[in-house]
């Protein structure tokens, strides 16, 4: 499902016009990367919740030439889901 698609399901659902909750959608997803930015986690309890995970420094290769490399340290956002979310998937 793509951002279009998911906000005429949430207008659909709460009557909000395909407009309005594309600008719900922008806001909350520009509020989490806020969030993460700042180094916060946002929990949406049974949802799930969205995390900054870091990454060491490790080896890596090269696929062209199978020449090893070193790839630096990173961040990155992670999610676990929730358990409700947990339960309906199945």
């Amino acid at each position: 499902m793509r951002k279009p698609e998911l906000a005429a399901a949430i207008a659909d659902r709460t009557g909000l016009t395909r407009e309005k909750a594309a600008e719900v959608i922008t806001a909350f997803t520009d509020q989490v990367s806020a969030a993460a930015s700042r180094g916060e986690d946002v929990t949406l309890i049974g949802f799930g919740t969205f995390n900054i995970r870091a990454r060491e420094a490790r080896d890596g290769r090269n696929p062209q030439t199978g020449a090893t490399i070193r790839i630096p340290a990173s961040k990155t956002v992670g999610f676990k889901a929730g358990k409700a979310l947990k339960e309906q998937i199945g």
